[in-house]
């Protein structure tokens, strides 16, 4: 009885070990009222241009354990733009800038999570504007510990940023001006401020 009995144990001990790593993985979703996407470039090179897009969703798949194993995906909605000014939002949103009526999203998927010191995470993954698809790597504070909402929910925050060449992406409208230089700068600088909820497990599930 002994020997079966210490069998059993080594057996489900056993088991434990090869469970895979989703058995420790909990769902984070993106709550949309609470996160924005920001960017800034430089116009007529001496200013900076500030927008937001204010509608992003998507979850984070956070390994409890082991971070690096974690994974996030976000969609933010193009025709959320937002820079204060309606004749400028116009334009970006035309087939000169984000061609939002054949690109209405805006993507990105984690391929790789690297912890970057204390609170700190380098994410890799893939970003698509206008259809093109590229690498980028986000630098990451947080995610936040948890803490709990106003309705019991459990909450995590984080922020990333990240630069792009907007060329790259098939965003090349762009005027010369006369005394040298252009109208609107290449480097985007990018700002995605996040609040997460944490998903009931039989949600999380259903969501796999």
């Amino acid at each position: 009885m002994i020997r079966k009995t210490r069998f059993f144990l080594a057996a489900v001990a056993g088991l434990a070990l090869t469970l895979p790593s989703w058995a420790q993985t909990s769902t984070w979703k993106i709550d949309s009222a609470h996160s924005s996407a920001q960017f800034s470039v430089r116009h007529l090179m001496i200013s900076n241009v500030r927008g937001e897009f204010a509608r992003v969703e998507g979850a984070l798949q956070l390994d409890e354990n082991d971070i690096t194993r974690s994974s996030a995906e976000a969609t933010i909605d193009a025709n959320s733009l937002n820079t204060r000014e309606a004749r400028r939002d116009t334009h970006l949103k035309s087939a000169d800038f984000f061609d939002v009526a054949n690109h209405p999203t805006i993507r990105f998927q984690s391929r790789k999570v690297e912890k970057a010191g204390e609170g700190a995470l380098r994410v890799t993954g893939d970003l698509t504007i206008r259809g093109v698809t590229k690498e980028v790597v986000l630098d990451v504070e947080g995610p936040t510990p948890a803490i709990t909402g106003t309705r019991g929910e459990m909450r995590r925050g984080a922020t990333a940023t990240t630069r792009i060449n907007r060329q790259d992406f098939g965003v090349s409208w762009n005027r010369k001006l006369d005394a040298g230089g252009v109208v609107v700068g290449d480097e985007v600088k990018i700002t995605i401020d996040l609040e997460l909820v944490k998903q009931a497990e039989s949600a999380a599930s259903n969501s796999k």
